[in-house]
């Protein structure tokens, strides 16, 4: 069965999931302040709309993939957005990776307005988004979550209902430790392989099993040596996650130093330019002082 889906965010992320949603049927329907995104989607099927309430008032679920909780607000709640739009009972899935508690106002603003709101923050990247292999981890009411489900099982192969609102975001940010710790340390692995004189191609296939490998090591290793930087993410919303799991931490009381650490140098990049580029470039991270980034 197909729906009729307004998709709010046509980004690198919204754009892949758009492109999944069309592929598989859905009638889709698009805004972005990106006019060019907006047409990229329309080329493969999609709809184009002159604004979020536009997109929505033609549609029975609405997926939202944006950047900060204050363009998730102006979307849904500002003029012309979801909420001038949509329906009593409109069912809000907000694939954006925003902080928990922000998630929690907004989906208390919903409610009192109406409206029913899921937050599924997802892993995999665009690429995964294509082929409907996105792992999915989602907060809200269990029946809406489900409900849910009748959009997102296009786009993803896990999907996990982790509690009320808030609890797909904070599981996001969990995942984000993961992956960025992951990240240094195979960065660190790789320039130790190679300043050692080790072939740094056989690392993966030799560890492939064992208590090391990972999904990040298979990817990664082989991009991190070749220096690799094509985009399927950014440094700079490293230090976001990053940083959104810090102040967790704090409300918690719980100590992250290596997360602290990671966040630093994913910041130091950042303040060099290197912000918009992929987690790949982490390794410009090791080249020496008498080096210039890039050269």
């Amino acid at each position: 069965m197909t729906q009729r889906i307004a998709l709010i965010g046509a980004g690198a992320m919204g754009g892949a999931i758009g492109t999944r949603l069309v592929e598989t049927g859905n009638t889709l329907t698009v805004f972005d302040l990106d006019a060019e995104r907006v047409l990229a989607l329309v080329a493969k099927g999609a709809r184009s709309a002159g604004s979020a309430a536009e997109a929505v008032s033609v549609s029975d679920y609405v997926v939202s993939s944006l950047n900060s909780p204050s363009v998730v607000d102006a979307a849904v709640f500002g003029p012309d957005g979801v909420a001038e739009g949509a329906m009593p009972g409109t069912l809000i899935i907000d694939m954006s990776s925003i902080d928990p508690l922000a998630t929690k106002a907004l989906a208390a603003r919903a409610t009192e307005m109406g409206l029913r709101w899921v937050d599924s923050p997802l892993s995999g990247g665009p690429q995964k988004a294509l082929t409907g292999e996105l792992t999915l981890m989602a907060g809200g009411e269990a029946v809406d979550v489900e409900e849910a489900h009748n959009v997102l099982k296009h786009v993803s192969s896990t999907y996990t209902h982790m509690g009320p609102s808030g609890a797909g975001q904070t599981t996001k940010l969990i995942n984000q430790v993961l992956c960025g710790l992951g990240f240094m340390a195979i960065a660190e692995a790789t320039q130790l392989a190679s300043d050692a004189g080790i072939d740094v191609a056989k690392i993966p296939k030799a560890l492939k099993g064992g208590r090391a490998d990972s999904v990040l090591l298979q990817e990664y290793m082989p991009r991190f040596f070749a220096r690799d930087y094509r985009r399927t993410g950014r440094i700079d919303n490293m230090v976001k996650d990053l940083d959104g799991a810090q102040d967790l931490a704090r409300q918690t009381n719980t100590a992250m130093p290596l997360t602290a650490a990671c966040a630093e140098i994913h910041r130091m990049l950042t303040a060099a330019g290197l912000g918009g580029e992929d987690q790949a470039a982490l390794m410009e991270f090791f080249k020496g002082p008498d080096r210039e980034l890039f050269q």
